[in-house]
């Protein structure tokens, strides 16, 4: 399953390259899979206010969740390249876990099946969290954590991210950079945050703004060639200011028009979503669509 989602993955990768007439001549790296292992991870919570994480991940598959009862980070690394075991380094409050030595930068060949799956939970302590991940299949529910910032950025991705409850400090910026990929952001509203920035390249990507939100908030989303749906539960108050070029606007549910902006009536925090599209589709919804 994952050998298939990676080549997909890939292959809209090459595709959007060529899209934008950019020859790309990537070296081929190559990985010889042997037994599968599985190896436990914990990390301890460090003598400090707050943690510093990185986590950096190639290709394969990655769960994050809560619950690491008495950790920072406790689960499991499931691998069968003997490059991709995991690597822990921590220094003081700062806390790196990298896929080991196999260093991604060309185009991979698998002669056989690969399995690189990492599986965690994350514990209470206040952490501003960093992922910086290539090709991989993502499924991360970060509710009720204390992220005091969350920095994501990754290549040809297949990610799938919510809040399921609200993040228990507020979190200064969300912001996630990604290429190629096909991204679904859930529950945004719950995340607490102040400002957040959604960078990307072709793709198809959404951005749910349900959830309990606390206070005003900026959001910036900028992308090239691709399909970005909003949604933003009714009775939120809203502002959408759009700019792009060979971009449709799709409205439905209770959205104003004027120009080039779009609101959504409502009591409580404001949010603002500055919207820069290169061509595609916009689409602005509702929950209640």
């Amino acid at each position: 399953m994952f050998r298939k989602r990676f080549l997909m993955l890939m292959t809209v990768l090459a595709l959007a390259s060529l899209a934008c007439s950019v020859t790309v001549d990537l070296p081929v790296e190559r990985a010889t899979p042997g037994p599968t292992q599985e190896i436990d991870i914990q990390v301890e919570e460090p003598d400090a206010n707050e943690a510093d994480v990185l986590l950096t991940f190639g290709a394969g598959e990655l769960r994050l969740s809560p619950g690491a009862d008495g950790y920072l980070i406790s689960g499991s690394a499931t691998f069968n390249v003997e490059e991709f075991q995991p690597k822990i380094k921590v220094n003081g409050n700062k806390v790196r876990l990298e896929t080991g030595d196999f260093n991604l930068n060309g185009v991979p060949s698998f002669k056989e099946e690969i399995k690189n799956k990492w599986d965690l939970e994350f514990g209470d302590m206040p952490m501003r969290l960093s992922i910086n991940a290539g090709a991989y299949q993502g499924n991360f529910d970060l509710g009720g954590l204390s992220l005091k910032a969350l920095d994501i950025s990754d290549g040809a991705a297949d990610v799938r991210l919510k809040f399921s409850q609200r993040n228990k400090v507020e979190m200064e910026t969300l912001r996630y950079i990604t290429g190629a990929s096909n991204v679904r952001l859930s529950e945004l509203g719950n995340a607490n945050f102040t400002s957040m920035i959604f960078r990307s390249g072709a793709g198809d990507y959404s951005l749910d703004f349900s959830g309990d939100w606390q206070r005003d908030a900026v959001v910036t989303v900028e992308s090239g060639i691709s399909n970005v749906v909003i949604i933003v539960p009714e009775g939120q108050a809203a502002r959408v200011y759009f700019k792009g070029g060979l971009t449709s606007v799709d409205v439905r549910g209770d959205w104003q028009k004027s120009g080039d902006q779009y609101s959504l009536e409502g009591n409580g925090p404001v949010l603002t979503i500055n919207v820069d599209m290169g061509a595609g589709n916009l689409q602005l919804r509702t929950t209640n669509d």
